[in-house]
């Protein structure tokens, strides 16, 4: 049972250390959050498959060596996008409070959202390239080339 009100009771304290402190520390919590994503992408690199691979798998458990080296490359890209994202958000934090405001409230999400965009532009992309190559094709039928 308190496993489960765990999230929630941690939630509470966070709101109540932001109510009850000064706006300083709220002004930390997007760089917190965006050096936990760099970590993520970062770390996963050190594995056999990074975190995006495993989402892939996930989603397409046949996935071939294309995809592998793909999503590998694409872990990398992340990792350097929320470390910079990260850096530009611990500036923000010494800026004012409109500054902060306007990257950590809008600027960022719109990066990320346009970043979003724009790799599912060049997955698909990618994708049919991968298809169109008759060598492909037959390797993912089990074919000899």
């Amino acid at each position: 049972m308190i496993k489960a009100l765990a999230p929630f009771i941690g939630m509470f304290a966070v709101i109540a250390l932001f109510h009850f402190t000064d706006f300083v520390l709220l002004k930390y919590y997007p760089p917190i959050a965006n050096f936990g994503f760099f970590a993520v992408f970062f770390s996963s690199l050190f594995q056999e498959k990074t975190v995006i691979q495993k989402i892939a798998l996930a989603a397409e458990p046949d996935a071939d060596e294309n995809v592998m080296r793909y999503t590998r490359n694409l872990t990398y890209v992340w990792a350097g996008f929320t470390f910079l994202n990260f850096l530009i958000s611990l500036a923000t934090v010494f800026a004012s409070e409109k500054i902060w405001a306007l990257y950590n409230g809008f600027i960022s999400y719109f990066l990320v959202g346009t970043f979003f965009i724009i790799e599912y532009i060049v997955r698909g992309v990618k994708k049919r390239c991968w298809m169109a190559n008759p060598a492909e094709l037959m390797r993912k039928n089990g074919k000899e080339v």
